[in-house]
């Protein structure tokens, strides 16, 4: 429960309540459909007393009480939307959650309609926003059939990462499960999650993806869980989804800070030589003049 002094900001507010990610609370903001106190808010980082101000998205308003987080596991099938659009006429992933007591909840990240496998679905806006991030390294592992023999050179590409029109990509783990001229069995793993990756990396490349499925994310694996059923998350496995995004976002924060001490000790090294040259030309300059006073003197 929020205390009568507590602020927040407008998008973790949104997030807690299960609206969406984050990222897509700022898009709704921008896009003008938050209000607070009765007014259209389009601005970023505004801070909140949810005590104190009303807020309401899309006419919904969005009471202070504290927010009971949900996670499951759905293993989507085929034709399944991932959105929290109300307006959608195709069945939604969110739909497929049966428990009454799921309140509004979203997917983290997304799987395109024809793509079968793990979507974790939550009310918590900081654990989605952490697990979904590309930079924190909670990976996706699929099992990709593509037609046609795919060859080795295309492969050890793919493992690189490629320029896609989005930018570069960060490389992929590829194993080779089967390959014959008819068709090649792949699993694939990433770190990051652009949108429908697997297949644009393999188009990239004129290889054409029939079939494509998600079987783990970071620890958790499709075993006895079938398609079109859910489950919910237990307390440890989430808790080790966010070491593993903790754990990478610490990586990244020790890798940056060493990276710019790098960058200053090299700046300082050649401001030290620079200087040390500088000095030398004044003792020789001076020494100069002193020689010439000697003789002088002589």
């Amino acid at each position: 429960m929020m205390t009568n002094s507590e602020k927040i900001r407008l998008n973790k507010y949104m997030a807690d309540h299960g609206i969406a990610s984050r990222r897509r609370c700022d898009e709704l903001i921008t896009e003008g459909k938050v209000m607070i106190d009765g007014e259209i808010v389009t601005q970023l980082g505004i801070v909140v007393d949810p005590n104190k101000q009303r807020v309401e998205i899309d006419g919904c308003i969005l009471k202070p009480d504290s927010v009971q987080r949900r996670y499951y596991l759905l293993n989507k099938p085929a034709g399944v939307v991932c959105t929290n659009e109300h307006r959608e006429s195709k069945l939604r992933a969110i739909d497929m959650i049966s428990d009454r007591g799921k309140g509004r909840i979203y997917t983290v990240g997304r799987l395109d309609e024809d793509t079968v496998g793990l979507v974790i679905l939550t009310s918590d806006g900081d654990f989605a926003n952490l697990v979904m991030h590309p930079r924190y390294g909670v990976s996706k592992t699929y099992l990709v059939k593509i037609q046609g023999q795919i060859d080795d050179a295309s492969l050890m590409k793919i493992r690189d990462g490629i320029f896609l029109s989005d930018g570069r990509t960060a490389g992929a783990r590829v194993l080779v499960k089967k390959r014959s001229p008819r068709q090649s069995s792949l699993m694939v793993t990433l770190h990051e999650g652009k949108n429908r990756e697997v297949r644009r990396v393999f188009a990239r490349f004129g290889w054409k993806v029939i079939s494509l499925r998600r079987i783990r994310i970071g620890e958790l694996t499709d075993r006895g869980l079938k398609v079109g059923h859910w489950r919910a998350l237990k307390g440890a496995e989430v808790a080790t989804l966010r070491d593993i995004a903790n754990g990478a976002r610490q990586e990244m924060e020790v890798g940056a800070g060493k990276r710019r001490a790098r960058s200053s000790g090299a700046g300082a090294t050649r401001r030290g030589a620079g200087q040390a040259r500088a000095n030398g030309r004044r003792v020789e300059h001076g020494a100069g003049r002193s020689g010439v006073v000697r003789r002088r003197g002589r």
